[in-house]
């Protein structure tokens, strides 16, 4: 075989590997999860025991709807206490203010007294540095009136703290509080998620990280309920897990109205 054929011959094998390439483009297939990027955990602040439970596992709620109420004994021991201080604050308060009346009337007769040299200056002027002191404690005392008073409002405004409501629209996917059971501040009495904020979380591997890049769409798909549609990514976690040096990535996509919901399974389909 002459040597131009062998050059035709290697100019044919290279253009087929190349065609070969460049039609079968590739494609990934990655299998994920649906999750909700808004889910909340509702907990109350203040400890106490369930007195009513308005929610169940797979209710869905509206925003600012009463999910469940506890007790109020705590807070109202508090109220108790607050209402002890403003009424020991108001009667302090009168009795200065009494105190000072009696002061004034004195002071008002020994001047009289005093312009008519019945009594002495150091008498008269005792009398005036107790009223102006009369006055600091009146002072005082109106303050502490107040600052009781705001106390009250403080402890009042707790009772809100006692009705967790629903920050927003969802589907109660977890319950973990029954009546007549104590809720314990920063452990969730139910688990709250956002049907409306829904993407599909997916596992790939770093070898196949240079075919995908934020913002760029995909093709997803939901097969127990037979939908397609556009996605696109939002989110590459750069953490890798060591045992299988996986990324994991986020899809997100608009559900048209279909009964979508997280935990169910979904595949994307990526090309490269």
């Amino acid at each position: 075989m002459n040597r131009n054929i062998k050059k035709g011959i290697q100019k044919i094998g290279i253009g087929l590997f190349l065609a070969s390439t460049l039609g079968n483009a590739l494609e990934l297939e990655l299998a994920g999860s649906i999750v909700s990027d808004n889910q909340k955990m509702i907990t109350s602040r203040y400890m106490g025991i369930v007195k009513e439970m308005r929610v169940a596992e797979g209710d869905i709620v509206k925003k600012g709807e009463l999910l469940y109420r506890i007790d109020s004994k705590e807070i109202d021991s508090k109220k108790e206490q607050v209402d002890l201080g403003i009424s020991q604050a108001e009667l302090a308060l009168q009795m200065n203010r009494n105190q000072k009346n009696n002061v004034l009337t004195n002071l008002g007769r020994f001047q009289r007294l005093y312009r008519k040299g019945m009594v002495s200056k150091y008498e008269l002027e005792n009398l005036e540095l107790a009223a102006d002191n009369m006055d600091d404690m009146v002072s005082i005392a109106e303050k502490q009136v107040q600052q009781a008073k705001a106390m009250k409002k403080e402890v009042m405004n707790q009772y809100n703290y006692l009705k967790l409501k629903a920050p927003n629209d969802g589907v109660i996917i977890m319950k973990k509080l029954n009546v007549g059971e104590m809720a314990i501040p920063g452990m969730p009495g139910v688990v709250l998620t956002d049907l409306s904020k829904l993407s599909i979380i997916v596992e790939i591997s770093e070898s196949n990280l240079r075919y995908i890049e934020l913002g760029k769409k995909v093709a997803i798909q939901v097969p127990s309920i037979n939908f397609k549609s556009i996605g696109k990514i939002y989110s590459i976690i750069p953490n890798s897990n060591p045992m299988t040096h996986k990324f994991k990535m986020k899809v997100k996509f608009k559900k048209k109205g279909k009964s979508i919901y997280p935990g169910m399974y979904a595949k994307v389909y990526i090309k490269g």
